[in-house]
Formats: structure tokens, C-alpha cells, sequence
């Protein structure tokens, strides 16, 4: 969001309304017994500046950018639980679809790249995407989710956090973020290395 209006842009967020997965206490790790709306909780994050996915059309938007983390692999796919064989919510698919078909670009964030795979697979675009690379250090098996992402018809591409992976044909850019080992100044840089190259495409 910084980025973008560093940019002179403007963004729209956006949520799907349903339930989430599971909810996690992030101080233990444990899963907790109650349920949360996906929607409601984006809304945390937006500041209440959000709307529904149902509502967003693709002409109100240039391009589109998903941040990743784990509600990307828990709420938009299932790729957390069940790796490239995992659902994807059908409504991300389809606006990911309808904005590619429009020519727009797309950025995806740390996790957002398996979204982009599961979005494409079965069809005829090949994406090249990156999660990060196994040359340095990560927390998280870039080799396996790499080769998950090569399942459904993408490239995977390894780029340290201090590079971004730009697929000119299909206008896609993805960037490893917290997927490496980095501290928040590293991924701020990422990030901004990925929004700038999507001004300059746009």
C-alpha cells in the first residue's frame, strides 16, 4: 500500500467474505476454537478501507497485487493443507483470469505466487514465478514449493529477496519477501522493487 502511493497510485482492497480456515493464536502457534470471516479480518489490515470481492469489477482496477502470507495459503487456495493439488477459491481465480485476459499485470507477494499458479493451471499460460531461492536462507522449503508450483504449469524461478522475477509476455511480476531469511527492511525493498516495476509496466 506504501508503495503504491509512494508511486502516485491509488488502491482498492479486496477480500473474499467467507470463513476462515482456521484461526491461530500467533503468540503459541496453537489453532483456536472459534470462527472468523476472512473479510472482517482483511479489514484489520485495511483500516476498514476494503470491499468485498463479490463487489469489484475488473474495469475498476489497472492492475492486481496479493501480498501473500498465510491466509493466501490457507483462505485464497488450500496450498498450506494441500499443496499444488489444493483448491483455490473460485472467485480469485476468476478475477485473476479476467484481469490477465484484459492484459493488466499482476503482482504476487511472498506466498502470493502459489495463487497465480493455482489460478493458470489447466489452461494454456505458464507463468514464470518465484518463491525465493534454496542458494540462501529460508524458513520455509522453497525447493518443494518451487516444484509444487511447476506441477500446475508454471516456471519457478529463484531469486533472492534482493531480486524480483518479471515475466514480461504474461505481465507478471513476483517478488520472495518473507519467504527468505530478511528482516523488514529487506522486504520493504523487495516489495518496493516489485511495485515499481509494475508502475513502469503500467
Amino acid at each position: 500500500m506504501l508503495s503504491i502511493a509512494e508511486n502516485g497510485g491509488t488502491y482498492i482492497c479486496m477480500a473474499p467474505d467467507v470463513n476462515q480456515h482456521h484461526v491461530i493464536n500467533h503468540i503459541s502457534g496453537e489453532e483456536m476454537d472459534e470462527n472468523r470471516n476472512v473479510l472482517i479480518e482483511s479489514a484489520r489490515i485495511a483500516r476498514g478501507d476494503i470491499k468485498s470481492l463479490n463487489e469489484i469489477d475488473s474495469s475498476e482496477i489497472d492492475a492486481l497485487v496479493i501480498p501473500g502470507g498465510f491466509g493466501a495459503a490457507k483462505n485464497l487456495t488450500q496450498w498450506a493443507f494441500s499443496g499444488p493439488e489444493g483448491t483455490i477459491n473460485s472467485k480469485v481465480k476468476a478475477l485473476i483470469n479476467q484481469i490477465h485476459s484484459e492484459g493488466k499485470p499482476l503482482v504476487a507477494l511472498c506466498m502470493g505466487p502459489t495463487v497465480l499458479a493455482k489460478a493458470f493451471e489447466g489452461n494454456e499460460i505458464s507463468p514464470t514465478l518465484t518463491v525465493g531461492t534454496v542458494n540462501e536462507p529460508s524458513p520455509y522449503e522453497i525447493d518443494a514449493i518451487s516444484e509444487g508450483m511447476e506441477q500446475t504449469g508454471a516456471v519457478a524461478e529463484m531469486k533472492t529477496v534482493r531480486e524480483i522475477s518479471v515475466d514480461i509476455e504474461n505481465k507478471i511480476i513476483t517478488a520472495p519477501c518473507y519467504m527468505m531469511e530478511a528482516d523488514i527492511m529487506e522486504v520493504r525493498n523487495n516489495i518496493k522493487l516489485a511495485i515499481d516495476k509494475l508502475f513502469e509496466i503500467l
